[in-house]
Formats: C-alpha cells, sequence, structure tokens
C-alpha cells in the first residue's frame, strides 16, 4: 500500500528500529510490518529485530530490514546478555528509536536503549492479564515507554488505573486494516467457493463464522450453545464454523468436539483450522461472531467483518464494542452490529436470529453503514500516520532536550 505523502511525516535519514519475539500471523505481528513499510516509505530505515517467521519475507519486500535477534526468550539471563547485544546493534545502526511490541523484549530493549542513548516507546498491543506485584511488575515495562500507545480506549484505561503514568505521553491509536484487502468487491467469487467448499458449506447454508484462535476466553463454546438454541427455534439452515488454530491446546479442543457432541451438533458446528483467506471468509459468511467471554485489546475481526458489509454479533466488554455502533449509543436503525452480554448463549442467539432475519434492503443499508464507519475510524492510513506523528514528536523533543 502506499500512504500518502502529506499523512507523513517528516523523518527522512532516521534510523527507526521495532523489536518483538516472532513475526507470525498476529495482531502485533501484522502491525509490525504495516508501520515497517510507513516508516520506508517516509524514507527513514526500517529495522525489525525478531527471531524470525513467516512474515519475515514480507517485511522486507516492503522496505523492512530484518535483524536476526533472539527476541522471543523470556530466560532471565538469555534476556541479560541480550540487553549487551542490542545496545551494540543500536550503536552500530545509529537507531534513533526503538519502538517494543511485547514485554520481554521490551525490557531488554528499554536497558540497551538507556546503555546507548536511544529513544524508547511501546505499543500495548493485549490487555495484559494478572495482578500480583510479580505480574505488574512484568507488565509494566509497557507503561516505561517515553511515549506509550494503547491500542484502544478500554487498553489505555487498563494503563492508568494499573500504573498512573503521565497522561500526556499516553496515546491511542486503534489498530488500522487495509480497506483495499477487506473489500466486498475485491473479492471474487471464485474465492468464495473455494472456502465454501473447503468448509463442505452446502449452497442453500449460511455461515456464522467465529474467526479466532482456539482458547476458552474467546467463546467457541458460548457459540455452541447458541447454535443449539437457534437449532431449538428451527433454524435448520445454519452452520457454524470454528475457524483457528489450537496452538497446542488439545485440551480444550477436546471440550469443544464433546460440547458438539453432547448437542448432537455435528456437522452443524465445524472447526476448519486457520483460514488464509479472511476477505474471502468473511465475504462466505451470512454473520460473525465475537463472543469473548474475556476483554479483547482491540478486536480486529469484528472491524474486518464490517468492512466486508457482514453483520456482526460482538460480546459488550472490553474494546470491541468501540468498533461497532448499537444501541443504546446509537439508535436501532443506526446500528453496524450487535453488542451482547457476555456468556450469554440466550442473547447471542436472539441477535444472531435478528440479524440473519433482517429483509433484503435492511441487510444492505447496515452493511453500508458499517463499511463507511469503520473506513472512516480504523484505516490503515490512519494507524500509520498516527505512529509516524508519534515518532517524528519523540524525535523531535528528543533533539530539543
Amino acid at each position: 500500500m502506499v500512504f500518502s505523502q502529506k499523512m507523513v511525516q517528516p523523518l527522512s535519514g532516521r534510523t527507526i528500529l521495532q523489536i518483538i519475539p516472532m513475526l507470525d500471523a498476529g495482531g502485533a505481528e501484522r502491525t509490525t510490518i504495516d508501520i515497517a513499510e510507513g516508516i520506508a516509505q517516509a524514507g527513514a530505515r526500517s529495522l525489525v529485530a525478531t527471531e524470525g517467521g513467516r512474515l519475515v519475507g514480507e517485511l522486507q519486500a516492503k522496505g523492512g530490514v530484518w535483524i536476526p535477534f533472539p527476541a522471543a526468550t523470556k530466560n532471565p539471563l538469555a534476556m541479560a546478555l541480550n540487553v549487551g547485544k542490542l545496545s551494540q546493534i543500536l550503536k552500530a545502526e545509529k537507531v534513533d528509536l526503538v519502538h517494543a511490541r511485547s514485554r520481554a523484549p521490551a525490557w531488554v530493549a528499554l536497558a540497551a536503549c538507556r546503555l546507548a542513548g536511544t529513544g524508547f516507546m511501546t505499543t500495548y498491543h493485549g490487555a495484559y492479564s494478572g495482578l500480583s506485584a510479580p505480574k505488574l511488575l512484568y507488565n509494566s515495562v509497557m507503561a516505561r515507554g517515553e511515549v506509550v500507545i494503547a491500542n484502544s480506549h478500554f487498553t489505555a484505561e487498563r494503563i492508568q488505573a494499573q500504573f498512573r503514568m503521565n497522561p500526556t505521553c499516553l496515546r491511542v491509536i486503534h489498530r488500522g486494516t487495509n480497506f483495499e484487502t477487506f473489500s466486498p468487491d475485491k473479492v471474487s467469487p471464485a474465492r468464495v467457493e473455494k472456502i465454501r467448499r473447503g468448509w463442505l458449506v452446502a449452497p442453500e447454508e449460511r455461515v456464522v463464522l467465529l474467526a479466532g484462535r482456539l482458547t476458552p476466553w474467546k467463546g467457541q463454546k458460548v457459540l455452541i450453545r447458541a447454535a443449539q438454541v437457534l437449532r431449538e427455534r428451527g433454524y435448520r439452515d445454519l452452520v457454524f464454523i470454528l475457524a483457528g488454530d489450537p496452538q497446542g491446546r488439545d485440551g480444550y479442543v477436546m471440550e469443544i468436539d464433546q460440547l458438539i457432541s453432547e448437542n448432537q451438533l455435528g456437522g452443524v458446528v465445524r472447526r476448519v483450522g486457520h483460514v488464509s483467506d479472511m476477505p474471502a471468509a468473511l465475504a462466505a459468511s451470512a454473520l460473525v461472531a465475537v463472543p469473548s467471554t474475556a476483554p479483547e485489546a482491540f478486536g480486529r475481526v469484528a472491524v474486518e467483518a464490517q468492512a466486508m458489509g457482514v453483520p456482526v454479533v460482538v460480546s459488550n466488554l472490553g474494546a470491541v464494542p468501540e468498533t461497532v455502533l448499537a444501541p443504546p449509543q446509537v439508535r436501532p436503525d443506526q446500528r453496524t452490529g450487535w453488542r451482547v452480554a457476555p456468556d450469554n448463549p440466550e442473547e447471542l442467539a436472539d441477535a444472531i436470529a435478528e440479524a440473519i432475519d433482517l429483509m433484503p434492503s435492511t441487510f444492505q443499508e447496515l452493511a453500508d453503514r458499517a463499511r463507511t464507519h469503520v473506513m472512516a475510524r480504523f484505516s490503515l492510513e490512519r494507524m500509520v500516520s498516527e505512529t509516524l506523528d508519534c515518532y517524528s514528536a519523540l524525535l523531535a523533543e528528543r533533539q530539543n532536550r
């Protein structure tokens, strides 16, 4: 993507290094790639220190430079040794600013930046759990940046509640979505048909999609119970797709399969593993559910679904409600989706039924409204521009000290 030059602040000749454990799939990883591209297009050197991962090739194709670095380690001794290694890199590459995106490498980066005299900032990508003193200390590194970016107002409020940092150093920048990729007219019928065939969905069946890694707080069990409620109400043409990797949670996968079996939902609820073509997966769906039972720090899938014009039903919890307009915030005819109480299968089923039963004209109005809403607030260009603004402001401040 080419970012508008008027959005790009003067960073030419500067060197910015982002540090993250791995460049595999995930919101923080994807943001790293997007920002790396924006840095390069602004005329600055764009470095990423990471162990590697499937996105390294894309990073390099978009103007970023991969610096192999053992950033994923949480071993205290290894982290201590990494401080010296990273400090040497910062000095050798004349790095002006380090942007840390995960806790363990952030501790390494904080110490290395102090040794090298380099600027240090962080992004809170998650609502980190744990309230014990050791856990709060470990998490606190993400609030120690000269600038701290929170990916939602919910995350910012959580940071302030736990660490009471200087509010002038805290900036909310929502995760940006590439609306060139997530656009209904950019997804061909062949891509949609490929997805539906892979899911063994019949032409007359409508898909309710939950896209997220298989972990209890993502709410797969809540959706399964809602599916049973809808079957009892006579909805026979709905197929519920659980898309996502278990990431080693084999016990939870067994619990999901057992719940499907107990409710006689074999074939109705299906686990399909990782989906690589998310725009097509969304286009293949009649509705997207985000029934999280613990707070999401942002809620990327809800934005992507709205961008594709697909109705969304989300838990009224964490940051996801920031992305979906619904009563009482707006009138019912101005909604872009539904918010429901977390861990409430009946209420989830009610919202799914209401969305599924929309008349075609009402459905299209909602789809158009939802796309307009997210494009105005959660664009990739806006996220990159606001992040580069943070870089420029911090570098200017450091220069004037």
